[in-house]
């Protein structure tokens, strides 16, 4: 044990060090020095340090005398490093980021390295600036400009706020077979098939298969999910107009849950998803008859993650529809046969987001109306 250098940690110094490693975004360099200095404080050898952390033994001396010597600082951050100077003053770097934050060039779709470099020497005095330099001066400032995210934003306003309580309302509920919580979805898949036949796997070799394939058309999938025991229902169908979804309605309530007093069903906003639909595809005394068993919920628009049956069609896709198939009958075969695994096994969905923590994490987005009442009385 190296007695020369010895770390006493004072406790705001390790309450300081259990934040860095508890959570953030932070480089593996200093997450390690981290680790040994909590180490090291609680009386760890410097070899057992080493390998529990998986570093060298001269990075455990060097990051205990930086703190010894110095400070806490100092031993989390990164010493001088021999070498050529930065290319890129703080300025220039500053104007690096504004150009790759701003328009790119007329006829250009983004920014490029390439096309950064040259902006770069046409607005600094440099003769050249190579793609790399500005590829690390980006990544220290976690730009990537040729790259986009698309999202949606949803406007949280009273009428979101209040069909997301609703919904996580019923999550919360106690299971009850006369009125069950059971969440509704759709999914278009389509159906392919091979033009030459793969090669199975040997030992040694991986399953291959070409690359061609043949698109033999749509189907829908309606998906049920109970919310509160573990049962889903697939339907296969050819589209999912009005009449389909009508249909899917009426076997909930006479094929699937015949003893219910009244089903509610969680549901987006698609224009099929609705009560007059059943009129269209029932005669007035039909589609009233369901109706009195329904009672729909609709999760907030923009908002369909409210919705529990959006995890189990991750689910499905991942272990039953992420291969080709190339025919409506193998399909409704294959998921047939997933759906009674998946039931038999008891498999459930545990929700864990309640009223109360969307309260806390999103208190901030609520409508506030007590602002509101204070402006007209300040007015």
């Amino acid at each position: 044990m190296n007695l020369r250098y010895r770390v006493e940690l004072s406790q705001a110094e390790r309450g300081e060090l259990s934040a860095l490693l508890s959570g953030g975004k932070h480089a593996a360099r200093k997450l390690k020095r981290a680790q040994i200095l909590l180490a090291a404080d609680a009386g760890v050898g410097d070899d057992d340090i080493a390998t529990g952390v998986g570093v060298g033994g001269s990075t455990v001396y060097r990051t205990k005398r930086r703190f010894v010597v110095g400070n806490l600082e100092e031993a989390l951050s990164e010493e001088p490093r021999p070498g050529a100077k930065r290319k890129l003053s703080g300025k220039e770097q500053a104007l690096l980021v504004a150009t790759a934050c701003s328009s790119a060039p007329e006829g250009r779709a983004r920014w490029t390295l390439e096309l950064l470099a040259g902006a770069m020497v046409k607005l600094t005095k440099h003769d050249s600036i190579s793609r790399e330099t500005v590829r690390r001066r980006l990544a220290e400032n976690d730009l990537k400009p040729w790259r986009k995210d698309m999202w949606c934003i949803p406007q949280v306003d009273g009428e979101y706020v209040a069909r997301m309580e609703d919904v996580l309302d019923l999550y919360a509920e106690a299971p009850d077979p006369k009125r069950p919580v059971v969440c509704f979805d759709e999914s278009p898949t389509q159906l392919i098939g091979e033009v030459r036949q793969p090669i199975p796997a040997e030992p040694g070799q991986l399953e291959r298969y070409d690359c061609e394939y043949k698109r033999n058309g749509t189907t829908n999938l309606f998906i049920f999910l109970d919310a509160h025991r573990p049962w889903r229902k697939v339907k296969v169908t050819d589209r999912r107009a009005s009449e389909d979804f009508a249909t899917c309605m009426r076997e909930l309530c006479d094929v699937h849950f015949p003893e219910a007093d009244r089903i509610r069903v969680v549901l987006d906003n698609l224009s099929t998803h609705s009560a007059g639909a059943l009129y269209q595809a029932f005669s007035p005394c039909e589609a009233r008859r369901v109706l009195r068993r329904l009672e729909f919920h609709y999760v907030p628009k923009h908002a369909s993650w409210l919705n529990m049956v959006e995890i189990e069609i991750g689910v499905l896709r991942g272990q039953c529809l992420d291969r080709r198939i190339a025919t409506k009958e193998r399909l409704v075969s294959e998921i047939a046969a997933w759906e009674q695994q998946r039931n038999a096994s008891g498999a459930s969905i545990k929700w864990m987001f309640t009223t109360e923590k969307a309260r806390a994490k999103m208190g901030r987005a609520y409508p506030n109306p007590g602002a509101v009442a204070s402006q007209m009385k300040e007015s």
